[in-house]
């Protein structure tokens, strides 16, 4: 569905150097620090900035060879942007049928209600979370669309109202041979609802796992100057120093929990995870 392979892009103080693919039927997310090169690696994968070097191949197309009506299959969110703030939601409707071709605009209208979206009411007087919702709900009532390229899309809401829109998501899902490319910042978004995961920092993909490996198999080992002397580091990715002594990030728990015994061995999240990935050496 998606491919970056070895995509470059070089800007005054930041060099970008990826590869991703997001399969068939899959949910991918990427995580990383802020300045990672997410936003970098999003506008790449939509046209708003061109690669200096790689190459970028989107449903098995060259970038430069994709056509306004595979572009109809994409649908996108930003989190920085959206709509003008002068439209209101029922003027949003004409644009967004203009847009896509297959735009639902009875599901629209539904889901806009159920989420208590005004239709008479400038955008520009929405909520953060109101605005995230109605950005969401335009990507998903695009019937054509086969891939979402999905930037922060539950921020600024609340539990109940990110699950709905998770729920929505998965209800995308559904046919199988969709995929979703998703970032966020909550973690537990993407432990509940991604297949897969890439790290991202520096412009550099340090970590893709399995979500499902890596909240089983990851943990972080809490042990003291003493016991880390004994440990076979074989298995460890990152160590970082603390104050009572060192935390090692491994992607074999079971290994170190079996052969040593005495060692706090804590069960790792996704953001624990990248914390190591990016503070440990």
């Amino acid at each position: 569905m998606i491919r970056l392979e070895q995509a470059e892009k070089q800007y005054k103080n930041f060099h970008l150097d990826c590869s991703i693919e997001v399969q068939e039927g899959m949910v991918t997310g990427l995580i990383g620090p802020n300045g990672a090169g997410k936003s970098t690696t999003f506008r790449l994968l939509t046209g708003l900035a061109r690669p200096d070097a790689g190459r970028i191949t989107i449903f098995g197309k060259e970038i430069s060879r994709i056509t306004a009506e595979d572009r109809r299959k994409i649908g996108v969110v930003w989190s920085d942007a959206g709509f003008s703030g002068y439209l209101m939601g029922k003027d949003l409707i004409a644009v967004l049928k203009n847009i896509y071709p297959a735009f639902d605009e009875s599901w629209f209208g539904k889901k806009c209600e159920e989420f208590h979206l005004p239709m008479d009411k400038k955008l520009k007087d929405f909520s953060t979370g109101m605005k995230a919702k109605l950005k969401v709900l335009s990507a998903i009532a695009n019937e054509d669309a086969r891939l979402l390229i999905l930037d922060e899309p539950t921020a600024g809401m609340d539990v109940m109202v990110r699950e709905q829109i998770l729920d929505l998501l998965r209800e995308f899902m559904m046919p199988g041979d969709r995929s979703i490319l998703i970032s966020s910042h909550i973690s537990s978004d993407l432990e509940g609802f991604c297949d897969d995961v890439y790290l991202m920092n520096h412009g550099k993909i340090v970590l893709h796992e399995d979500v499902d490996i890596l909240l089983e198999q990851y943990g972080i080992l809490k042990v003291t100057p003493e016991q880390y002397d004994t440990l076979d580091k074989e298995y460890l990715l990152r160590v970082k120093k603390e104050d009572y002594g060192y935390a090692c990030l491994t992607g074999q728990k079971d290994f170190y929990q079996e052969n040593w015994p005495q060692v706090i061995v804590e069960k790792g999240t996704i953001d624990q995870v990248m914390t190591m990935m990016v503070e440990g050496k």
